[in-house]
Parts: structure tokens; C-alpha cells; sequence
């Protein structure tokens, strides 16, 4: 096993696909250069593979069947100190992903009767009634968001990450917590360094300090003075027992801000770019044969938001699709790779199709006690964002071509630098 703070040794795959491995372990590029090879690579090694992440082995599972298994098997759990390299020093908090995975204690960090009560809090505040009644104020902030896209964009390409699908979802989970919109910036600036591979370690530390300090100020402001938001619903939820700690309110807050809106903004442009490059496809959503929610889930399944989702341990030797996860492991779920799993989706599970004849069965948003609990809200914003996007500007075209459009250097995000588009081609 290689230390964080060593350099392992790798060497080319013999298959040609380009990733290289270190030993035994397939390395996961932090940068992000070659997603659908490292993809195809993925999928193509089996149900589970040893991979590599910034020197820390770990097994992925990149099947569906298996990810499903698995992410309803209680001998899998959050709880970092599970995790052998953890135990032994191999991986320090000095490791850049660690981040990712000791975030503090959430529902996103706890297993069983713990996660049970923390996710029945949030399910109190983040109820489909509350939801729903975001409906016009996504709409709201869509409209008021194309109406800048179409001043920006008059005389030229225009990135529609920047001026759309980011701060979409980020306006509304604001909304949906209480944050100061004078504080969208601020989120932004932490999220994208939290996230990305190129910020120094040191300064992701500070970052992720700033943020607990800025939503600990925020839930000691929501303490002091509820309003109806999400932060408030979450301090003042205390049916079925005890409510929640400050450091739990935190913890969730962290972690449902950066899932609240970094998945609408893949979802979104993943779309937009699936139709785009797929014109007659395209044509069927604006004729009215195939809905929106199909072309979202097609979507979800294809090109998925998440990528990579850190970390599960074993409690103890777990056996499965003929390969031994021993105690201690660490594993990862590869969700691009599941989506793209022909023996569930058929052998032309890579290609986009909104006319497949079978309903789209992912599981992009998860599945088992941690699913997503914010799937609802993401589908709700795509599900207004999209056709009214397609509506505001029919003539919408990609402003350079598709292989141009680069991932971030995030690794668990599928996430895109810029998507520059002409509104009237």
C-alpha cells in the first residue's frame, strides 16, 4: 500500500486505454483529463476493482447490481475510523481528500439508528411540501436568470454555467437555508476550492474552517431568531427524541449546500449538452413526443453528476461478485460507471437515448439509507430550467465544439469549467 506522501509507481495500461495503474490499482486522475476512458476502463475491469486515489488504494464498485447490494449492506459504513489506512497513518489529514470524507458529524457520517435520527430531522425540514412550495420561486429566479443570459450573451458565446445552471441552484438552496444572498459569492469561492484537485492542501484546511465558521455563525443567528428556512427547521425539529447539536446542524448544512447545488449545476449542463449534440432527439422534447423528465433521467443515467462517491468501510470481511473486500477496506462508489453498465441498461448503455423502450432504472442520486435527500429538488429545478431555457432561446448551439468542453480537476464531481453556447446560432 503507498503512502499519501509517497509517489507510487505506475505504469501504463496494456489494454491501451490510457489510465495508468499503480501495482494492482487502476489511479483515479485527480485532473480529470479522460473521464469517458477512465470510464470505459472502470466498467470494463469488472463489478469491483482496486483503485488508486492520490496514493490511498481503496475498491470501487462499478456495477449495478453489486452497487446495490452493497449500499443497502449495513457492514459498510461512514464512519472513517473504520478505515485501515486511517488507523495505521497511511492516510493523515494532510491526504487532499480528507475533506471529502471526515466532514464532521452529519447523517452524511453516521450508519443506523445515529443516521436514522439525524435523516429524520432533515426529512422534517426538507418535507415534499416545502418543496413544492419552491415551484414559483424557482420559476422566478429562472426567468430573472435567462433575462441576464440574454443581455450577456446579445453580441456573442456567453458561459452557461456562469450566468445559468450555477447560480440557479445555488440561489435556490440559499433560499431554502436562509443564506444571505450578499454570501453567494463567498459559498462559491469555498465550494469550488473545497472541491477542486489544483488547491494546495493547506488552503483547502482554511477553507473548509471558513466554512464551518460561516454556517456556525449562521446557525447561531437561526438559534437566536428562527425564520422559515431550512436552518431554522433543522435547529427546531425535536419530534422523536433529542434535537439536534449545533456541530450536527453544521454538519448537515455543509454537506447539503454543496450536494444541493453542485448536482443541479451537472445535471443541468450534462443535459443541455446531451441535446445539443443529439439534434433529433432534441427535436422529439421540442415536439412534445418525449417529456422532460425523460430526457432528466436518460441524463442522470448517461452522464451523471457524481462520478465518484467517497468512502464506505468494512466492519468485516465482506464477499461479493467473487471478490473479498477484507475489514478495514475502503470502498468507493463509481456512479458514472454504474450508469453505464450494460448488463443492467443493454449493450448500448454509452449512448444517450430518450427513446429507450425500458423505464431508466439508475441510481445517480444513490440508493438504500443514504439516497440523496435532495433528488426531489434537483429533478424540480431541471425539470423548470430546461424547457425554459429551450424555450427563451430556440436557436441555443454549443460555441465551440464538444470536445473543447472540459471537466474541472474535481474528482468526485462531474463538473465542467465553462460551457460556452450561442444563444442564436
Amino acid at each position: 500500500m503507498n503512502s499519501p506522501h509517497t509517489t507510487a509507481e505506475h505504469t501504463e495500461d496494456p489494454a491501451g486505454g490510457g489510465c495508468p495503474f499503480a501495482g494492482d490499482a487502476l489511479v483515479i486522475d485527480p485532473l480529470v483529463r479522460d473521464l469517458a476512458g477512465e470510464t470505459r476502463q472502470l466498467r470494463d475491469a469488472g463489478p469491483l476493482t482496486r483503485i488508486d486515489l492520490l496514493g490511498a488504494q481503496a475498491w470501487t464498485v462499478t456495477r449495478h447490481a453489486e452497487a446495490r447490494q452493497l449500499l443497502t449492506d449495513s457492514r459498510l459504513v461512514k464512519d472513517i475510523d473504520v478505515w485501515r489506512l486511517w488507523q495505521t497513518g497511511e492516510v493523515t489529514r494532510e491526504w487532499p481528500l480528507i475533506g471529502m470524507i471526515d466532514t464532521g458529524r452529519s447523517m452524511f457520517t453516521v450508519d443506523g439508528a445515529e443516521h436514522r435520527r439525524l435523516r429524520a430531522k432533515t426529512a422534517q425540514a426538507v418535507t415534499p411540501r416545502r418543496v413544492a412550495e419552491l415551484q414559483p420561486l424557482i420559476e422566478e429566479i429562472t426567468g430573472r436568470l435567462l433575462d441576464d443570459l440574454a443581455e450577456a450573451g446579445a453580441d456573442g458565446p456567453v458561459d452557461l454555467k456562469t450566468r445559468f445552471a450555477l447560480p440557479l441552484p445555488l440561489s435556490v438552496v440559499s433560499v431554502l437555508m436562509g443564506v444571505d444572498p450578499a454570501e453567494h459569492p463567498k459559498l462559491h469561492r469555498i465550494y469550488k476550492a473545497f472541491f477542486s484537485m489544483l488547491t494546495p492542501q493547506e488552503e483547502r484546511l482554511a477553507v473548509i474552517e471558513e466554512m464551518d465558521v460561516l454556517f456556525r455563525a449562521m446557525v447561531r443567528e437561526k438559534t437566536a431568531r428562527p425564520t422559515d428556512d431550512l436552518t431554522s427547521a433543522l435547529i427546531l425539529a425535536d419530534e422523536g427524541g433529542e434535537p439536534l447539536t449545533e456541530d450536527e446542524v453544521v454538519g448537515n448544512l455543509k454537506a447539503m449546500v454543496a450536494a444541493g447545488h453542485e448536482t443541479t449545476i451537472g445535471l443541468i449542463l450534462n443535459a443541455v449538452r446531451a441535446l445539443l449534440t443529439h439534434p433529433d432527439q432534441l427535436r422529439m422534447v421540442l415536439d412534445g413526443e418525449i417529456s422532460w423528465e425523460t430526457v432528466i433521467e436518460e441524463t442522470l443515467r448517461w452522464d451523471t453528476p457524481t462520478t465518484h462517491l467517497l468512502m464506505r468501510f468494512a466492519t468485516e470481511d465482506i464477499e461479493i461478485g467473487g471478490t473479498l473486500i477484507a475489514k478495514g477496506d475502503g470502498v468507493v462508489i463509481s456512479y458514472r460507471a454504474i450508469g453505464r453498465d450494460t448488463e443492467q441498461h443493454g449493450p448500448d448503455a454509452d449512448a444517450f437515448d430518450i427513446t429507450r423502450p425500458d423505464p431508466i432504472r439508475h441510481m445517480s442520486f444513490g440508493h438504500g439509507p443514504h439516497i440523496c435527500p435532495g433528488a426531489a429538488l434537483a429533478r424540480l429545478e431541471a425539470r423548470i430550467a430546461l424547457p425554459a431555457l429551450f424555450d427563451r432561446f430556440p436557436g441555443l448551439a454549443l460555441a465551440v465544439p464538444v470536445e473543447e468542453i472540459r471537466n474541472l480537476p474535481v474528482l468526485t464531481q462531474n463538473d465542467l469549467e465553462s460551457f460556452p453556447v450561442l444563444l442564436n446560432a
